[in-house]
């Protein structure tokens, strides 16, 4: 299987942004307790709005935030005239009720698609911007010419990052001209979270994934020819950064996104296009 570079494609994305104007607006990134991983993530968010000029902004809260104090607290970051985005770093500590904080963003800034004004909007077909992740799948998808009418996904995990998202932008209809109904997306979509049988993956064209489980995924699992699309981001048992997908070489045909090097880092270029897209 090929793997492909996220990496030079992440690059190609942030040297198309370099040819617009930077949004002379701050870019408000929430950080909540010592999470090593979540520090990294903002910490690559950072470089690359930074490479571009953006002024990216770390509001820093402890683990012991509250609630209420953490929603008082962005709410606050996201009136401010000169914020232009707000993406709260997930996951939060466990006590702290995701959406009830994330609600806060305004889809103006909400460049994470995550509060449920703007999901509503995305799911509707009505967003000025699509889930990062989501635009990472468009992106390769387009690069690597495959029509997905004629394909067979699998999606892997639901979380409201990944999954549900991408599940739900295969499964909405492309409007064809001259009619209300429009087209079907994909062939077939297969949808598999906790305790569902993943022998299915093998009738699978395509897999996306984004468990984060080190080694869910191995190449005998996979259709011959299938592509997979790795979001899966977690550390083996010897410390090591692995996505859900364990590659070998069973398979010659394909491609495979490899973490890290993959997804990742078009991610945070998608994430930053779309900040550039709300504030045009």
């Amino acid at each position: 299987m090929r793997a492909i570079d996220g990496k030079e494609i992440a690059k190609e994305i942030i040297e198309r942004l370099k040819k617009e104007t930077a949004p002379q607006k701050i870019f408000a990134a929430i950080l909540v307790g010592d999470n090593a991983a979540s520090e990294s993530f903002v910490k690559q968010k950072e470089k690359a709005a930074k490479e571009l000029g953006v002024d990216f902004r770390i509001y820093r809260f402890p683990e012991t935030s509250t609630n209420d104090s953490l929603r008082k607290e962005i709410n606050t970051i996201v009136k401010l005239s000169r914020v232009g985005a707000v993406i709260v770093q997930l996951p939060l500590p466990a006590h702290i009720n995701a959406h009830y904080v994330l609600n806060t963003i305004p889809p103006e800034k909400d460049v994470d698609v995550l509060s449920e004004r703007t999901l509503g909007a995305f799911y509707n077909n009505r967003s000025n911007v699509v889930a990062p992740s989501v635009a990472v799948c468009e992106e390769l998808f387009e690069r690597e010419k495959i029509n997905l009418q004629e394909k067979t996904v699998a999606v892997v995990g639901l979380g409201i990052l990944v999954g549900k998202p991408i599940a739900v932008w295969l499964m909405n209809p492309v409007k064809s001209l001259g009619s209300d109904h429009g087209a079907r997306k994909v062939k077939e979509v297969y949808l598999l979270d906790r305790g569902s049988d993943l022998e299915i993956i093998k009738k699978a064209d395509i897999v996306i994934s984004g468990v984060g489980k080190a080694g869910l995924l191995q190449s005998e699992m996979l259709k011959h020819g299938a592509v997979v699309v790795d979001f899966g981001y977690s550390f083996n048992g010897e410390g090591k950064i692995c996505g859900d997908f364990n590659y070998d070489e069973l398979h010659a045909e394909g491609w495979y996104t490899p973490t890290p090097g993959g997804t990742g880092p078009i991610l945070v270029a998608k994430l930053i296009e779309n900040f550039y897209t709300l504030n045009k």
